[in-house]
């Protein structure tokens, strides 16, 4: 923890540096692309000897996804590897908002990769029941939000509108957690291609990256009119790490994939984008910014709404990435058009910083 060695020293000389989240920020991205670069051989290597033939591959999805088996999952392994390493190097171990994020990205990790032993060991897609996991979800998710609460107002701050909010009492925990659940399945919806759910997850980090750094700071903050939240500027270096990780995961994710991330590492990484937006008061903005998720989530609501009270079919297979393949979309094509949403739907996102 260079951050408590370099408090030690007064921040003296060369360590002076440390004292400063954007330089660490940076450097902890840096750190988990190259712990995850270094470590990602050895770790696919290992998971294709333990696993033997892989993510089981539904019969009833894209006919192209056939050649996929016997690619290794629980990627995410790999993902939460490089990212929790980095982060204890780098954070600042006294602050409350780091913690509460970790424990849902751990937590939520640990749920997935239960999910992904039981596909594998099975030898089936269905994993760990839909009511287990949830229960399991937002009991990691209430004691994140607890801990967010504590430090932070139970308002709701609506986006375009300055120093505007919705006080939400204590509805405002169930409000929290929800986001939080909300997000890390919305997240595991989307990872159904190769690398289509990894680089929005960046793409987000970044943006809310930015977000949190400003929120953190009462000067830019007032000039924003946004709600500053003291200490929430440490989590910037949070979303550095996931996306130095992410990053390093794409490398082997890209397609054709050598690993895939599995719920161990889209559980993990959505629920802690919906934490680090809790944390910073912009949950309704995080709709925006990761709307790609959100479109990915409503068409399987909506598909799932609409056939059980019709027989009928809105899009020809949910999530809505497989209906653009089952229309005649090539893998990369669908991937790559849906990073472009992703970017675009950022930069409408961090533009609600200023329409106010």
């Amino acid at each position: 923890m260079l951050y408590l060695l370099a408090q030690w020293l007064e921040f003296e000389g060369l360590f002076n540096l440390v004292r400063y989240q954007t330089f660490r920020a940076g450097a902890t991205l840096l750190t988990a692309l190259a712990i995850g670069l270094l470590l990602g051989p050895r770790f696919i290597n290992m998971l294709r000897v333990r696993q033997g033939k892989g993510q089981p591959i539904r019969d009833d999805g894209p006919q192209s996804h056939l050649a996929k088996r016997g690619t290794p999952t629980m990627g995410g392994l790999m993902i939460l590897t490089s990212l929790l390493l980095s982060l204890l190097l780098w954070m600042d171990p006294m602050n409350p908002f780091v913690w509460a994020v970790l424990a849902v990205t751990a937590g939520f990790g640990i749920i997935g990769f239960l999910d992904d032993f039981d596909k594998v060991t099975r030898r089936s897609h269905k994993g760990v029941s839909g009511r287990t996991r949830l229960a399991l979800e937002f009991v990691v998710a209430g004691v994140a939000a607890a801990i967010i609460v504590s430090q932070v107002s139970t308002n709701l701050y609506v986006p375009f509108l300055s120093d505007r909010a919705i006080p939400l009492g204590p509805f405002y925990y169930l409000f929290a957690a929800t986001v939080i659940v909300g997000f890390g399945n919305a997240v595991n919806l989307t990872d159904g291609l190769d690398g289509l759910a990894t680089m929005p997850v960046v793409i987000a980090a970044g943006a809310l990256m930015l977000i949190v750094y400003l929120v953190g700071r009462v000067d830019y903050s007032a000039y924003l009119g946004i709600p500053h939240v003291p200490g929430a500027g440490e989590l910037a270096i949070v979303c550095a790490g996931v996306m130095g990780a992410g990053l390093a995961f794409l490398w082997f994710n890209a397609p054709p994939a050598a690993v895939f991330m599995g719920d161990t590492g889209s559980l993990a990484l959505g629920g802690a984008l919906g934490a680090i937006a809790v944390a910073a008061h912009h949950e309704i903005t995080l709709l925006i910014i990761g709307g790609l998720f959100v479109i990915e989530t409503a068409s399987v609501i909506i598909q799932v709404f609409w056939f059980k009270r019709t027989g009928k079919r809105v899009f020809r297979m949910a999530p809505i990435h497989h209906h653009f393949e089952q229309l005649g979309w090539k893998e990369p094509t669908v991937v790559i058009r849906f990073w472009i949403i992703a970017i675009v739907l950022a930069v409408l996102g961090l533009a609600t910083l200023k329409l106010r």
